[in-house]
């Protein structure tokens, strides 16, 4: 391990330069939720059909899913600044044609060029991150800020989107994008570094079009089997991603100079926070969705008051991501990590012992310290995954750790979703006399038996409710208990496999 009083600590350029690349990552969280305030005025404007309106949503995922290790690899050939400054240029125009898009095809292109374009951004700030912070603590400190931007776009996103739309059209939660990208293009020149692999050759196109076909089938899958279920559609996904990717694994142990090198996976600290850090991914998404529906479906809150009460969970991983590096520090990176995600999964186990007669103190309790105890593991893992990492390959090496929370997130949503589901339709006794095609409705979601209790007479409709309440709720505790186990699982992984002290200096490993 280096000697660290070898190391060079930042100074004001390298900090400043963070707060330049803080900028992108609080616009593209804003961005995740920004969207969907504008759905219904775009409808009303462009008219898109059902099919293009899920495409609207989705593609722009889908594609920075896709495109992230191609990106990320990118960036270390030619220049990760390089790479950064011109996904921003993309991303501006990109936002300009969306503000501005005329057609539901047209906004669907210019959602597609923005994914690719924010593929860019991700990878391309954390890994000029590992080249500015050389210092362990000082990078695990730049590291939690930065992680502490995204999670507050992701709160300002609705306030922000609420406000401009009150006083613009649906274009404008677009054209927010111009000047924080301006921003970046004026000062990315003068605070960050430039980094790129010495002697590098081109890109291996075949890789490039693997990986992204593999990326784009498998998340197609998960969110199709997430929104809609387990289908042949979704499963021929699967099967057809994954075996596109076995076809890229193995292209890239035969290049030289691969797209993705799988030597990093041999560096036990890399493989052991990449694994623990997707496992806590997969966990996060169905808690946040099924509490979110809980407290307004089931506990009737309304979608303001579920956005206040959200707050505080919001708060909570603010307060986690600005603690994890002193307590790092003091105690180490495995113990912070492994007694946080014990947190988590204790925070996890009360949200999973709600009523279906209300339990709002419950679902806000247990809430805070699921992501109270996995904020650190967040930080930190994701620390260990850079920094475990060469230093010509950090670009690669905070794409994989992009593309695990990409993957996880869906994944989550697609397993724990789906027992939910499956735990409610087993549980729904719809009223004797309900039409079919009503019973139906009200067997598919917890929002569909609520639309249709307002229609059936008498007592029915409250019988239905009632029974709902009490299906979905059984589902969001299976759901729940299911989840805790992940996170026992990942604070094992942790305890066992992270290692104790700071991450050596990339520059041992070069």
């Amino acid at each position: 391990m280096t000697d660290q009083t070898s190391v060079k600590r930042a100074g004001s350029r390298e900090w400043i330069g963070l707060a330049v690349l803080v900028l992108p990552t609080m616009l593209l969280s804003i961005d995740v939720t920004v969207l969907t305030l504008a759905v219904p005025s775009l409808s009303e404007d462009l008219q898109p059909s059902g099919a293009q309106l899920l495409w609207i949503n989705d593609i722009y995922g889908f594609l920075i899913a896709g495109f992230l290790i191609t990106m990320g690899n990118l960036g270390d050939r030619y220049g990760r600044r390089r790479v950064l400054l011109i996904g921003a240029a993309a991303f501006a125009v990109a936002s300009a044609l969306a503000a501005f898009a005329s057609s539901a095809e047209l906004l669907i292109v210019a959602r597609a060029l923005l994914g690719v374009a924010g593929a860019t951004l991700m990878p391309s700030t954390l890994s000029l991150i590992s080249n500015m912070f050389h210092d362990p603590v000082q990078r695990t400190r730049a590291i939690s800020l930065w992680m502490s931007g995204f999670t507050g776009g992701m709160v300002l996103g609705p306030f922000v989107g609420g406000l401009l739309l009150e006083h613009f059209w649906w274009g404008a939660v677009f054209l927010i994008n111009l000047p924080v990208m301006a921003i970046l293009l004026v000062a990315g020149p003068l605070f960050l570094p430039e980094y790129r692999t010495p002697g590098s050759g081109p890109v291996d196109l075949a890789s490039v079009a693997l990986s992204v076909s593999a990326a784009l089938l498998v998340v197609y899958g998960v969110k199709e089997i997430a929104a809609a279920g387990a289908g042949w559609p979704a499963f021929l996904a699967l099967a057809a991603g994954i075996g596109v990717g076995v076809l890229f694994v193995r292209r890239q142990r035969r290049l030289a100079e691969p797209l993705l090198d799988l030597k990093l996976f041999a560096v036990r600290r890399f493989s052991a926070a990449l694994g623990t850090l997707t496992l806590v991914i997969v966990s996060g998404p169905a808690v946040g969705l099924l509490a979110g529906q809980y407290l307004q479906l089931v506990l009737g809150l309304s979608p303001f008051q579920t956005g206040l009460v959200a707050l505080a969970p919001a708060v909570a991983v603010l307060l986690g991501f600005t603690l994890a590096p002193a307590l790092a520090k003091r105690w180490g990176a495995r113990r912070v990590s492994a007694a946080g995600l014990v947190v988590s999964a204790f925070g996890v186990v009360l949200v999973g012992s709600v009523g279906s007669g209300g339990d709002l103190a419950l679902v806000l309790g247990g809430q805070v310290l699921f992501f109270l105890g996995g904020a650190p593991l967040l930080v930190l893992g994701i620390d260990m995954v850079v920094g475990a990492a060469p230093r010509e390959r950090s670009g690669s090496a905070a794409a994989l750790s992009e593309t695990a929370q990409e993957f996880g997130g869906a994944l989550g949503l697609a397993i724990f979703g789906s027992v939910a589901t499956a735990v409610y339709r087993i549980g729904l006794t719809v009223p004797e006399g309900t039409p079919e095609q009503l019973a139906e409705a009200a067997r598919d979601t917890l929002g569909g038996a609520v639309a249709v209790a307002g229609s059936l007479p008498g007592e029915a409709g409250t019988t239905l409710i009632e029974a709902a309440g009490t299906a979905f709720t059984d589902g969001l505790q299976v759901a729940m208990w299911a989840t805790a186990a992940v996170l026992v699982a990942a604070a094992a992984l942790a305890a066992v496999a992270l290692p104790r002290g700071p991450a050596p200096e990339q520059q041992a490993h070069g």
